[in-house]
């Protein structure tokens, strides 16, 4: 199977408000850990459930590494960390646009005649 970059879409399917949900990252992740069960998820990641809860505690000196994260996802299959990143900084900007353009319709559909009669358009 070729992949070719030009002729592919990414789709993405995710739940708003993730970034309302959430205070960061790092507690995305946990709550996706414990929806699923730190016992379980800490045997995919060769963890104890102790020390697993550690690593996302806050307070902890001892952090959940990027190594660990790849490994969850990859385990797991739950993308919900990727979409709480996606919606903080790629999918903002996106609805800003779209708010923006939906506010600005009404507003030019209004002008339209305005401009006319002013004689500044056909």
């Amino acid at each position: 199977m070729n992949f070719t970059p030009e002729k592919s879409q990414l789709t993405l399917d995710f739940q708003p408000g993730l970034t309302q949900a959430h205070r960061n990252l790092r507690d995305c992740i946990a709550a996706s850990i414990y929806r699923r069960g730190p016992s379980n998820v800490a045997i995919d990641l060769n963890e104890s459930p102790g020390n697993l809860s550690n690593q996302l505690s806050e307070e902890s000196q001892r952090k959940f590494g990027i190594d660990c994260f790849e490994l969850y996802l990859e385990k797991s299959g739950d993308f919900t960390p990727i979409y709480y990143l996606i919606e903080k900084f790629l999918h903002k900007e996106s609805n800003k646009q779209n708010a923006a353009m939906a506010q600005l319709a009404p507003i030019l559909k209004q002008l339209a005649p305005l401009l006319r009669e002013a004689g500044l358009t056909n």
